[in-house]
């Protein structure tokens, strides 16, 4: 029987050390605080920063939530970010994707000051993380949630070969950049595939630890996965229940009925990596908290 790797149980673990932490901050008379900028009324997006504020507080970081319409403008959103930036009393700054399309997501992420960015979407932490200096940068959450997984579920990377599969600038690329480095997290024999990947297959069938972030429904089927591979699912895909007649349910990028039997081990849709990504950015929130008040004091 294949292990089930519970990223719920995992992120529970990870929040109680963050709270440890906070806890010894606010102490101090530190209190973490993280602001996050939601545009619009986007039920998935409200859902998810929702979930990022009963995380903060379950840890004991302050969290806001500024509404704008959608109908709010380019200029009106960059200054909002700028004045978040500006704000001592803030650490962290999010600001929610997808944006409505008259707003430049580029040029959003490239408003939030690299110092609060805890997505770690801004170029200049893109770039720490790729030259392997991002020490006191952030690291998108995604991939560092599925690092963890791997790792404290007895599954390091080191030495295996890994496949991904799905190229994105939030989970493929930086995911890949991780596993390369060196380390007992890293150190693994990297595979990127994506939509023009001839016979995809062929390469997942090599792959010691195969990571799904395609965004497709069920797109790996169970002749596509090695025997005893550990198998990580990025995917949330909204599909319809075909069992209640104009319900929805949500399902991975891994067929998982189909796969799970003949894996090692594997993440569940949902409960793998979902929660791991929110604690991440508990994790990304702190440090920011905590380079942020050094800087006060020397």
């Amino acid at each position: 029987m294949p292990t089930l790797i519970d990223g719920q149980q995992i992120a529970r673990d990870i929040r109680g050390e963050i709270a440890s932490e906070v806890q010894s901050l606010r102490s101090r008379g530190v209190r973490p605080r993280l602001s996050v900028v939601l545009v619009g009324d986007d039920p998935a997006s409200q859902v998810y920063v929702r979930n990022k504020n009963k995380d903060c507080e379950s840890v004991g970081i302050v969290s806001e939530t500024i509404l704008l319409p959608a109908s709010c403008s380019e200029e009106e959103l960059l200054e909002r970010v700028r004045s978040l930036n500006q704000d001592p009393a803030v650490h962290g700054v999010l600001v929610q994707l997808p944006l409505p399309k008259t707003i430049r997501e580029r040029r959003v992420i490239e408003a939030v000051s690299p110092s609060k960015d805890v997505d770690g979407f801004h170029p200049v932490n893109v770039g720490k993380l790729l030259t392997g200096s991002d020490e006191e940068g952030f690291i998108p959450c995604t991939p560092a949630g599925i690092v963890e997984l791997l790792m404290r579920s007895g599954n390091p990377p080191q030495g295996r070969h890994v496949v991904i599969v799905g190229r994105s600038n939030i989970v493929g690329k930086p995911l890949s950049v991780l596993l390369l480095r060196k380390g007992l997290a890293a150190d693994a024999t990297v595979t990127v595939c994506h939509s023009q990947t001839r016979v995809l297959a062929d390469f997942t069938r090599r792959a010691d630890i195969l990571i799904a972030a395609v965004g497709k429904p069920e797109t790996i089927r169970r002749d596509m996965v090695k025997s005893g591979a550990v198998v990580i699912d990025v995917g949330m895909n909204r599909v319809p229940d075909t069992s209640n007649p104009g319900k929805f349910r949500f399902v991975g990028d891994v067929d998982f009925s189909e796969v799970s039997p003949v894996t090692g081990a594997i993440t569940p849709v949902p409960g793998g990596v979902g929660p791991m990504t929110r604690a991440l950015l508990l994790k990304n929130t702190l440090k920011a908290c905590s380079q942020i008040e050094r800087s006060k004091t020397g």
